[in-house]
């Protein structure tokens, strides 16, 4: 029995050592890259981001100081999931901010400089979501009698008599923007007027600070009407001169080309033009001050 048990250990011995015989180890697996390569194709076709946890938005001061962003901050947030971080400037300003692509979105009034940026390669778009008027705002015995008058005739007034303050944004702002081209079909050159007297003072400030220098200095200044009803119940100056399409100051939203998240940045488009915030830009206000601040635009051509 020994014999035979140590026989067949030696055939088995025999059979792992000689070459050939036995199981032989196998080639390593060679993964299959299709399945990897086709995802990558896909990654580059649609790429994935992570979303951005903060939007950066520049905004026109006149939103800003009339509370409105305020009011609908919390509903785009509780919305998309996403901090609004709102910086607030003259027109100018943001647009330098979407120039470098500072921001992700921009929402200003001056339509040709609007037009350019996008020209310029900027903007992605320019959507209209609502609007209101400028005014001419002054001491309520009105010294240079421009109540009522057309706003050309108003600035013509001021800059004959000489004497009474205008406070201008001074600021390239759109409402410094607005001021300037008022002055142009008046008849004047603005660089002229600029250096007419001590009667022509730019602020270089926001709306705000603007309309309370004004008031100061018992002049004139030309402010949108929503930051002027904000701010009214801590002025002694009236709206005097109120009329005419010339007065219209329309706001609008522009996505930036660079924005770090375009579709977050198309969701503020989205959102200021949809139904409910529409009626809640209409509404805002009226409660507080007995008028619209804002008319909503969405779909208008302005």
């Amino acid at each position: 029995m020994k014999r035979s048990i140590l026989i067949a250990l030696s055939a088995l011995l025999l059979v792992l050592l000689v070459p050939g015989c036995g199981p032989q180890p196998q080639p390593p697996v060679q993964p299959d890259t299709t399945a990897v390569a086709t995802d990558t194709t896909a990654l580059e076709t649609f790429p994935t981001r992570e979303p951005v946890k903060r939007l950066l938005v520049a905004t026109t001061t006149s939103l800003y100081d009339t509370g409105l962003w305020a009011y609908l901050e919390p509903m785009f947030e509780d919305k998309y999931g996403v901090e609004l971080d709102i910086l607030y400037a003259g027109t100018g300003k943001a647009l330098e901010w979407g120039t470098r692509g500072d921001v992700d979105v921009i929402v200003v009034h001056d339509r040709p400089r609007e037009e350019q940026f996008i020209a310029d390669g900027h903007g992605v778009s320019r959507t209209p979501f609502a609007y209101n008027y400028f005014v001419i705002v002054g001491p309520p015995d009105d010294p240079a009698g421009i109540r009522g008058m057309a706003p050309e005739s108003a600035l013509a007034a001021i800059h004959a008599n000489g004497t009474i303050p205008f406070i201008s944004r001074g600021d390239e702002s759109g409402t410094h923007a607005q001021e300037k081209r008022l002055w142009a079909a008046a008849g004047f050159d603005y660089d002229s007027v600029r250096t007419a007297g001590d009667w022509y003072v730019e602020s270089g400030q926001g709306m705000g600070p603007t309309l309370n220098m004004a008031n100061e200095m018992r002049g004139y200044t030309l402010s949108d009407i929503g930051t002027f009803l904000a701010y009214r119940g801590d002025l002694d100056l009236e709206a005097l001169v109120d009329q005419g399409d010339a007065m219209r100051n329309v706001y609008a939203v522009i996505p930036i080309t660079t924005a770090r998240d375009s579709v977050m940045a198309h969701n503020m488009v989205d959102f200021l033009t949809s139904p409910e915030i529409q009626r809640l830009i209409g509404e805002y206000g009226v409660a507080e001050y007995g008028r619209q601040l804002f008319t909503p635009a969405a779909g208008q051509d302005l």
